[in-house]
């Protein structure tokens, strides 16, 4: 019989993975064996005789469940980016034991006694401040998720959480489903009129893949974002718009509107159960931002800045449709992208077609690498030995500046049937300290990028190339991490101070300097012109008014779902609430965004999706002192944001993290200078 791979020690490279073993089969013993082992981790310190410290209680937890995490980081990351129905059904048999075990754990009633007795005591323990965070956090993680609570509590505890649990599976499952069921064939060549040839021949070899002729079209996004902005044919874009913003709201098997009302009902009483008002008090309450107050009034000032501003542009971008032959009085959703592709080359003769050949996925990569060596003086070294889940997932050594190994990155770039949409970051294995020895991490970057084709290599979209940096940043916030403790390591920080690293890596896409450094033609090799430079920047606050408006929105319909006591309100009455203060394009029935609003119900971002917008406002008051410093020659900024960022984790609270980098706390101002929002 075979050894479960997952019970031995990995012998592969840098302990890696070793994705080419592990079998379905593998995963629920490995997982109970860990369930088990944690439970007896915890039993030890429990049942120790000595009285509670800090090593024998605080780290002693930190340190319980090594093989729990062994197999959960493997098991929910191919959830994500490689799953089958088999893997599906493990997850959701996996899901309510870890539940149960993580309320066993916080729900422990002598264990608490340990930590709060440890914690009692902080005052003179003396300890530095990276573990007086993890003090702090471990007694509030136990606090804040019901040690307090009667028997009766905690047993209503645990079923939320078993069932919250199963409701956010299910809800990605039914995103999932529905974006892989839909296809739009297409026929008739005069249908794709407007379409690039790059949108065509990725269509026609889609509707081979499918045994079809003709062309086929998905909701994939390297498939539905070009047919929105490039296809003349009017009804099919309406068509193609009904069924990317139906999904999960058809009153089908895959139909996500009754799992959001229950969730959003059971994360109101779980609040109300811990204490709190509302779920969003819940969550806010250890973020950056502090309190639900803060965070409304945040979103409802930024509103009052976008909206004026995106009323100007809709006015324009409608009127310029007008004067191309529309003929309605509002323009609809399924026209935005269309006209405002077109107005935006006609202002900067810029559009997608004409930036694509600079962007190859590979010399895009590279760039990024040569970005981050630049800043930080590490190194990526490709290697060919380090096992995969898909054989088209890449994988490298990381090197700090003296040559000391770092980090591994697997760098996983196009859509797939068992992949979900998006594009996020993960680690498989997280950075600490053990034992003397610091434990480095293994960081995916997994995205959803145009595919190469039969006559050309992968080109990207602008905004691939954006969202590739993007992840990239969160992916050095993990490959730099340099703490003591996991829990506190890499992004393990509030969600609102998680995405100032990914934020402030875009910024270099629209630097000259960075750009010459690998936007390179892929049939000529010729640098990118500065013609074509300029043109990017001039073009960045295209229609920013709108793009800022769309994000407020979704941070709104956020705050309504989570923060106050739950209406009953449909899912069209919420959204059309919402949509009265920032949605200018006139509502659509049989559509909806939440009901494959992943980010919020499958994802965990519920009452934090306003941190993109927060992080925002960190990210350009950064990247102004990046700037200020000379860019990317001079170190000055770098080795701060370095050093006070990518390495402290959530070692110590973000604000004093970002007050030691920048001097000063963030101003709002620079954000809305470089949204074109204010002068």
């Amino acid at each position: 019989m075979t050894q479960n791979p997952f019970l031995a020690p990995y012998t592969t490279p840098h302990q890696t993975a070793p994705f080419d073993k592990i079998k379905n089969e593998d995963y629920l013993p490995a997982l109970n064996d860990g369930l088990a082992q944690g439970r007896k981790d915890v039993d030890i310190i429990v049942n120790n005789a000595a009285k509670p410290t800090f090593e024998n209680t605080i780290v002693a937890l930190e340190r319980s469940g090594d093989l729990l995490g062994k197999v959960t980081s493997v098991l929910f990351n191919l959830n994500s980016a490689e799953t089958t129905p088999e893997l599906q059904k493990i997850v959701k048999e996996a899901s309510p034991l870890l539940s149960e075990y993580g309320n066993d754990i916080t729900l422990n009633e002598k264990l608490f006694g340990r930590i709060k007795a440890v914690y009692d005591q902080r005052a003179s323990l003396k300890l530095d401040p990276e573990s007086a965070m993890l003090l702090e956090k471990s007694y509030k993680r136990f606090s804040r998720n019901g040690a307090n609570l009667d028997a009766k509590g905690k047993e209503r505890l645990r079923a939320i959480d078993k069932e919250l649990s199963q409701l956010s599976l299910q809800f990605g499952e039914n995103v999932l489903n529905e974006t892989n069921e839909y296809v739009m064939f297409v026929t008739d060549e005069k249908d794709l009129a407007g379409l690039p040839d790059f949108a065509k021949e990725a269509a026609k070899a889609t509707a081979k893949q499918k045994g079809k002729e003709g062309w086929a079209f998905t909701l994939q996004a390297p498939s539905y974002g070009p047919f929105m902005q490039y296809a003349d044919n009017r009804e099919l874009r309406k068509k193609l718009y009904m069924a990317f913003n139906g999904r999960g709201f058809h009153g089908d098997k895959n139909d996500n509107s009754g799992i959001i009302q229950k969730m959003v009902n059971l994360r109101y009483e779980r609040a109300n159960l811990l204490g709190y008002k509302t779920h969003a008090d819940f969550v806010l309450e250890e973020s950056m931002a502090g309190s639900k107050n803060k965070v409304q009034s945040f979103l409802d000032e930024l509103v009052t800045y976008a909206r004026p501003a995106a009323e100007k542009q809709l006015a324009e971008l409608t009127a310029y449709a007008k004067a191309h032959g529309f003929t309605e009085d509002k323009l609809q959703a399924w026209d935005s992208s269309y006209y405002s592709e077109k107005l935006k080359k006609e202002k900067y003769d810029l559009d997608d077609e004409t930036l694509k050949p600079y962007f190859k996925l590979e010399n895009v990569l590279n760039g990024v690498f040569t970005v981050a060596n630049k800043l930080y003086g590490i190194t990526f070294k490709e290697r060919k030995d380090i096992p995969v889940y898909n054989s088209e997932v890449k994988t490298f050594d990381v090197f700090d500046k003296d040559g000391k190994f770092l980090a591994v990155f697997y760098g996983d770039y196009f859509p797939r049937p068992g992949k979900r949409s998006g594009a996020w970051m993960n680690d498989v294995q997280g950075q600490k300290v053990e034992n003397g020895q610091n434990v480095r991490p293994h960081i995916i970057n997994v995205c959803n990028f145009t595919r190469p084709t039969d006559t050309k290599p992968s080109l990207l979209t602008f905004y691939e190339v954006t969202t590739l940096f993007h992840e990239f940043g969160h992916g050095l916030h993990g490959m730099l991490a340099n703490g003591k403790y996991e829990s506190l390591s890499g992004t393990n920080v509030p969600r609102d101070f998680v995405e100032l690293p990914s934020q402030v890596m875009e910024n270099w896409c629209y630097d000259p300097e960075a750009l010459k450094l690998f936007a390179k033609h892929y049939q000529t090799g010729e640098v990118i012109p500065n013609e074509l430079i300029e043109k990017i920047r001039a073009s960045q606050n295209f229609l920013a008014g709108l793009a800022n408006l769309r994000q407020l929105r979704f941070g709104l319909v956020d705050m309504y779902y989570h923060g106050q006591k739950p209406t009953g309100e449909s899912v069209s009455e919420v959204e059309n609430k919402v949509d009265s203060v920032a949605n200018l394009f006139p509502r659509v029935e049989g559509v909806a965004f939440s009901p494959a609003f992943s980010h919020i119900f499958a994802g965990g971002y519920s009452a934090g999706y306003y941190s993109y917008k927060w992080s925002e406002v960190l990210d350009a008051d950064a990247f102004e002192f990046f700037k200020e410093k000379g860019g990317l020659d001079n170190k000055t900024a770098a080795d701060s944001f370095r050093k006070n960022v990518l390495e402290k984790g959530g070692s110590e609270k973000p604000m004093e993290l970002y007050k030691k980098f920048r001097g000063r706390e963030p101003s709002p101002k620079a954000m809305l200078r470089r949204s074109g929002l204010i002068l």
